[in-house]
């Protein structure tokens, strides 16, 4: 490459041809600048000065020829490629010609028409194609919209923003550059209120090859003086060029510029700070970013600021903290100035706290203010905050990081309690504040109130300590340092490793903690934290009495009592490891006081008596045990308390206690004696407590000892108190007991005793108000009664009067054991008027059935006729494609007992009742039916149903004992040969198919 002093001469010779533009050139000064071509275009301009048609006119053909002349001279210039970059757009003498006409006559032009925006347009447009180069067209997508946010407009200026290729160099070309920004500042002259000239203006400045005493100071005069100029309409168009070149020249001026529209619009403070944060051509300023971000989260958090990128007021203060992390050392204040600080304004703050005197009234009825800061106030009237340091970019006192985070972070977001105190420790980990970076980690652990905030913290502790002990280690690895630190660093570091083996083995205590704040009414968790202590008898004391002392019962969670009844169990057994002597006294003590609580369910304070009853028979204390249960069931005087009355406590509820009374019961049952066990049965009667099954015991245990005529007066009384269906079963249990007992051993020695006749009003008493629905046992048990030890007769009338009592569904069911029961009894033909009127009471669908098994008792009897009309009955219920089964029983009928005539009297009724079903809903049944059993099966069926008489004709005609009905055609007479010879064939026979009718 040659060197720069053999480049100076060829520099020096170049820029020779410059100036081009200024002095203006003229033809006496240039006097190639008309040829001959052009004389009667002069003539013609100095005729018509007036016309602008003729100017224009003149440009653009001058314009178009320096086009067509340059296409023709491109094949056969041979300007240096190094020339040409130096030069480019003037690198041709033709260039630089054309460029000195199109200026001479522009400028006549303009001197005719100063006022002229599309003179000046196409003017300004042609100088900066000379001098910043080709400009590069970009492919748009539809056309402009109205001007977006700033934000927005930002983002469409930097992508939409112009760009040259080949442009003049600055230092040659120096002149021509300085021509053209006077050229501008002429054009705005004439025309200063016309945005469009300003914003191509701005344009130059952007250019890369722009000249830094252009680019610099006069580009921000210039963005000034159109700041000043134009309308405030229109400001939001200079700016989004002013803040873009802003941004390209960074440091102070990014700074000054956006410092200066913040004041006008806040929306770009983030910006701003990103800016701030990755400076191009400067040291970030990230104290300045911090103050910004602090004040977004604030304005945010208060509703006066909405962030254009759709953050929370959370995720400010979270890039706040982000920021403070990255540069701790720049933003925060280290260990000693935090503690004055906070000092300070625990001070101030309670200076503050007794100034409650207020505000008293005036005379005239206004407020006056005795006491406290003024409130300042803006000039529409609204109230903003005071000045604060903190949120002031402009002021450098670095901030307390520590109160930040409390009072903005930790007092308002508790939800993200975990990430805020992980960034407070981060920010003193970076600043090597380790020990502080511990304690906070602590005081984070004690206050957080979810385990998603708790791990997040735990993590990070023990990441931090794990990243403190593997550079320790590898400190200890360097053989540079001596004894005395090589010992104080094995000292550090055995302290560092206990630290984080404590801190594991808290864990579980920590987590526990943590739900325990959130919730201190959580007995589940409190039974974690006695089980965390395991073998540590005092622990496990004093868990259990906090617990206690802790917890609101009408706000705990579920099995509160199981707290006291676990914490007496503990004295019970000895501690938790059982070596311990048995406290009984001890027990007794916690579990009285349990039944002192008002707990929110009765059931729990009844549950905390039979644990003491149950820990007395534990150690054979029986009668300690009754007393217990005697205390428990006290009666007071007034039984009608109702045990669902919330607002009564438990205690005044807790006789009315089923589960309390039931226990009682069995320790009597157990311990007691029969008039004690008795008494306390007849005792829940008497409350109106009982439930089926205290009756059912209760009878069971007097029958156990023989005392039945009471086991069945309990049953009296069970079945008197409870409705259908709870009295259904205490019945059945009560009439078969009453059976067993009295009926059939009466019965054996002497038929027809006396309990038979008390038994059957039993049974009438019980289905007097029996629904239907359970009335199908009882009426089978009543009449299995009188089968074994009546009269048949009777029982004949209970099936009979059972058929028309039970439900629906159990009709069916009854009709077929009635019908089985008289065949047993009076024979087949008898069944007969059973069946009669089953048909006229069962639904459709088992009628279909009922039929079926009629019509096969019919042709047991040999009744042909009856079946035949049986199954004619049944027809009109039976879908054929529903219930082809019918129709095979019924066609197979047909065929073994029928004729011809039958047979298509059958198909008739088929046809005839499938036109009656061809409805939509049935056709649909019939596809489900058909999908169902698939499409397989329906065809063979179909086919085995359509074909069975020719299959039935063509067996008859083989068998030797001819056929079962008479066939409707004749055999034709056989040949001489002895061959049978097929019948003619009759022209006029009518074909009839099973799918027509006769």
């Amino acid at each position: 490459m040659p060197s720069v002093a053999a480049k100076r001469p060829a520099l020096e010779e170049l820029s020779s041809y410059f100036p081009l533009t200024f002095p203006i050139a003229t033809p006496t000064t240039h006097p190639d600048l008309i040829s001959t071509n052009d004389l009667h275009r002069e003539e013609d301009l100095l005729r018509n000065p007036h016309s602008f048609r003729a100017w224009w006119t003149a440009i653009n053909t001058t314009r178009e020829n320096y086009i067509v002349l340059s296409k023709k001279d491109l094949g056969t210039s041979n300007i240096p490629e190094d020339v040409q970059a130096v030069l480019g757009p003037l690198a041709s003498p033709l260039a630089r010609l054309t460029l000195q006409r199109l200026t001479y006559i522009y400028e006549a032009a303009l001197t005719q028409f100063p006022n002229s925006f599309k003179l000046w347009k196409s003017y300004l447009t042609m100088r900066v194609s000379f001098v910043l180069g080709k400009q590069v067209v970009k492919k748009r997508a539809g056309g402009k919209k109205k001007f977006p946010e700033m934000k927005e407009a930002l983002e469409e200026a930097l992508e939409d923003m112009e760009e040259w290729e080949t442009p003049l160099d600055p230092i040659v070309g120096w002149e021509e550059w300085r021509s053209l920004i006077a050229t501008f500042e002429r054009a705005l002259m004439w025309l200063p209120k016309l945005p469009r000239l300003w914003l191509m203006y701005m344009s130059v400045f952007f250019h890369p090859r722009c000249p830094s005493i252009i680019s610099f100071t006069h580009a921000r005069r210039t963005f000034d003086r159109a700041l000043r100029t134009l309308p405030p309409s229109l400001h939001a168009r200079i700016w989004t060029q002013y803040l873009l070149w802003a941004e390209r020249k960074g440091g102070e001026i990014t700074v000054a510029v956006y410092r200066r529209y913040l004041k006008v619009d806040p929306s770009l403070t983030e910006r701003f700070t990103d800016l701030l944060l990755n400076p191009s051509n400067s040291p970030p300023r990230p104290l300045e970013a911090a103050k910004l971000l602090l004040s977004l989260a604030r304005k945010a958090a208060r509703g006066d600021y909405i962030s254009p990128e759709g953050k929370s007021p959370y995720q400010l203060l979270e890039d706040w903290i982000e920021v403070v992390e990255r540069f701790s050392e720049e933003v925060g204040l280290d260990v000693d100035e935090t503690d004055a600080s906070n000092n300070a304004i625990a001070k101030e703050d309670a200076e503050k706290q007794p100034d409650n005197a207020a505000v008293v009234s005036s005379p005239d009825g206004q407020l006056i203010r005795l006491a406290g800061p003024a409130v300042p106030v803006t000039a529409d009237g609204k109230k903003s905050e005071p000045y604060t340091e903190d949120e002031d970019p402009t002021n450098s006192k670095k901030l307390n990081i520590e109160n930040i985070v409390q009072k903005d972070g930790l007092a308002v977001y508790k939800d993200q309690a975990g990430r805020l105190w992980t960034g407070l420790a981060t920010y003193w980990i970076k600043r090597g504040e380790f020990d502080r970076a511990k304690d906070v980690f602590e005081k984070g652990l004690k206050s957080v109130l979810t385990l998603r905030d708790f791990t997040q913290i735990f993590d990070t502790y023990v990441e931090f300590l794990e990243s403190l002990i593997s550079a320790m280690m590898q400190a200890l690895e360097d053989e540079d340092e001596d004894e005395e630190d090589t010992a104080e660093t094995e000292a550090s570091l055995d302290l560092r490793m206990k630290e984080l083996e404590n801190l594991t083995d808290r864990r579980p205590f920590l987590s526990n903690d943590v739900m325990l704040r959130r919730n201190p009414n959580d007995v589940q968790e409190w039974e974690k934290r006695v089980a965390l202590w395991g073998e540590d008898d005092d622990q496990v004391i004093k868990t259990y009495t906090k617990a206690l002392e802790t917890i609101n019962p009408r706000k705990a969670t579920s099995n509160f009592h199981r707290l006291y009844v676990n914490f007496a169990k503990f004295y019970e057994e000895g501690g938790v490891s059982g070596q311990a002597d048995p406290d009984l006294i001890s027990s007794r003590k916690i579990l009285e006081k349990g039944t002192k609580v008002n707990f929110k369910a009765v059931d729990d304070l009844a549950e905390i008596w039979c644990e003491w009853a149950e820990m007395e028979l534990r150690h054979d204390n029986y009668d300690e045990a009754a007393r217990v249960m005697q205390r428990a069931t006290a009666t007071p005087k007034n039984t009608k308390v109702n045990y669902h009355d919330h607002s009564l406590p438990v205690q005044a509820r807790l006789f009315k206690s089923l589960k309390l009374w039931s226990f009682y019961v069995d320790l009597e049952e157990s311990i007691g004696t029969v008039q004690s066990a008795k008494a306390v049965y007849d005792k829940i009667l008497e409350l109106r407590i009982a439930n089926a099954q205290i009756i059912i015991n209760y009878a069971a245990f007097l029958e156990e000892h023989e005392y039945f005529e009471e086991c069945f007066k309990v049953y009296e009384r069970g079945v008197e108190l409870f409705t259908f269906p709870v009295s259904f079963e205490i019945w059945n249990i009560y009439l078969s007991k009453f059976v067993k007992r009295y009926v059939s051993r009466s019965l054996i020695p002497v038929p027809g005793g006396s309990k038979l006749e008390r038994a059957r009003d039993l049974f009438e008493q019980a289905l007097e108000k029996c629904p239907s629905k359970s009335s199908k046992p009882l009426f089978l048990m009543y009449a299995q009664l009188e089968e074994d030890y009546g009269l048949a007769k009777r029982s004949m009338a209970i099936y009979e009067r059972a058929t028309q009592v039970v439900a629906d569904e159990d009709k069916f069911e009854m009709f077929s054991i009635y019908i089985a029961k008289a065949t047993a009894n009076f024979g087949l033909p008898a069944t007969r008027p059973i069946y009669e009127r089953a048909l006229e009471v069962l639904p459709d669908r088992q009628t279909a059935e009922m039929c079926l098994r009629f019509a096969a008792l019919e042709r047991k009897l040999g009744e042909i006729d009856r079946a035949r009309a049986i199954y004619a009955h049944a027809s009109q219920f039976c879908d054929p494609r529903v219930n082809p089964q019918f129709w095979t029983e019924w066609n197979t009928f047909e065929i073994e007992t029928g004729s011809e005539d039958t047979f298509r009297e059958m198909l008739r009724i088929k046809r005839s009742v499938q036109a009656q079903f061809n409805t939509e809903a049935s056709y649909l049944a019939a596809q489900t039916i058909s999908a169902r059993e698939g499409a397989k099966k329906g065809d063979e069926i179909a086919t085995e149903a359509q074909d069975a008489m020719a299959a039935a004709e063509q067996q008859a005609h083989k068998a030797t004992n001819g056929p079962a009905f008479v066939s409707s055609t004749k055999k034709a007479a056989d040949d001489q040969n002895g061959a049978p010879v097929a019948p003619a064939a009759n022209a006029d026979e009518i074909q009839i198919s099973d799918e027509e009718d006769m």
